[in-house]
């Protein structure tokens, strides 16, 4: 870690809100990621157009964007940011979706937070749409990949992590 302390703990171990105050306006951006395995059945389903709820897909995309603008409501420490783009992709791999959810902004923190909540905000729903063909869906490899802006510059995930 580069950094070993907890920016959400004060000196006395209370949970606390960081001052951004004093950190330049830059342009952020993150990118997470999220898998959902499934049966074969149900993949063929997905990317044929053929799910008895409508387009998985598109329901679950909107799904993550709003959840991006809304992850300072879910996460009690996350300030508000104001998102200057949002983006949900899919991708069929092996036996199941890859699922990527890419947040920006023009601000002083960044949009981890905001791109994680997007992903597993879409990967839920996707679960959710599927659940009556496939109770034995797994929501799996929730992490985030990539992150850049601001003070700590570029931040790539290493593949073997």
């Amino acid at each position: 870690m580069d950094d070993q302390r907890l920016t959400h703990v004060d000196e006395n171990g209370a949970a606390r809100m960081v001052d951004v105050g004093d950190k330049l306006v830059t342009h952020r951006r993150a990118v997470a990621g999220a898998i959902v395995h499934m049966r074969a059945e149900t993949l063929a389903m997905l990317v044929q157009g053929r799910a008895p709820k409508g387009d998985v897909f598109a329901v679950a995309r909107v799904a993550g964007l709003m959840a991006a603008k809304r992850t300072s409501d879910l996460i009690p420490l996350c300030h508000q940011l104001a998102i200057t783009h949002a983006a949900i992709d899919f991708e069929p791999s092996g036996d199941g979706v890859q699922i990527s959810a890419t947040v920006e902004t023009n601000d002083v923190t960044g949009v981890e937070m905001e791109a994680l909540t997007a992903a597993s905000v879409t990967a839920l729903t996707l679960y959710d749409m599927c659940k009556a063909v496939d109770r034995g869906m797994v929501v799996d490899g929730l992490r985030l990949l990539r992150k850049e802006g601001g003070r700590s510059g570029l931040w790539v995930r290493d593949e073997d992590e």
